[in-house]
């Protein structure tokens, strides 16, 4: 999925990743079924299922935490301390301003994000992230939270402008899927690093 396409419709979205699927219709009108999100500004793995079966199998999966899930993120300050390690606080879903947001709230969900560095500079750093949990925004705020908020994150304070160079959206990509094949065995895919985002995560 490119940066910028919303995956389901709703107020103000045009064209969505699930109106995109109609194109894969089958002759009775039946279309492949999304069976998780990525936010909008998000790029990366996205999986579709092509029959209810199927659709049932993989979000029975998704939900079990059967299927491991890798990022990659620009983040703002240089290299986390430490470089490696995990992000384990519950977050709530609120809504300040009209805009929904998660906050960290040990009443809420639990969420643990598991985050390697795999390059930095004193103002940036590539970071490898692999949630253990779904929830929404969940790598935007763990981020945050640990003083390292992802470039191009205006809601959870990520910078727009990184080492001179200006940041286009929110750099986080989702790289790769390995899941249960409905038909047995794994299935491993992954998505190449955006071009804007390769071209920022270069100097690091």
């Amino acid at each position: 999925k490119p940066a910028g396409l919303a995956v389901q419709g709703g107020a103000g979205v045009q064209q969505s990743l699930e109106d995109l699927l109609g194109a894969f219709a089958k002759s009775n009108g039946k279309r492949p079924r999304l069976v998780h999100r990525l936010d909008r500004e998000t790029s990366g793995v996205i999986v579709a299922a092509r029959t209810k079966p199927a659709a049932a199998f993989l979000s029975e999966a998704f939900a079990g935490r059967d299927v491991q899930k890798t990022y990659l993120a620009v983040v703002c300050g240089g290299a986390p301390e430490p470089r490696s390690g995990e992000i384990n606080l519950a977050l709530r879903k609120t809504n300040q301003r009209g805009l929904d947001i998660m906050v960290i709230d040990a009443s809420g969900q639990s969420a643990l994000t598991r985050y390697r560095t795999l390059a930095a500079t004193p103002a940036a750093a590539l970071l490898e992230l692999s949630p253990e949990t779904g929830r929404m925004h969940q790598l935007r705020v763990h981020l945050a939270s640990i003083g390292r908020p992802i470039a191009g994150d205006a809601r959870y304070g990520g910078a727009l402008v990184l080492d001179g160079c200006p940041v286009p959206r929110l750099m986080l990509h989702a790289k790769a899927l390995t899941f249960p094949h409905p038909a047995g065995g794994e299935l491993r895919i992954d998505a190449p690093v955006p071009a804007d985002m390769a071209a920022l995560a270069a100097p690091i």
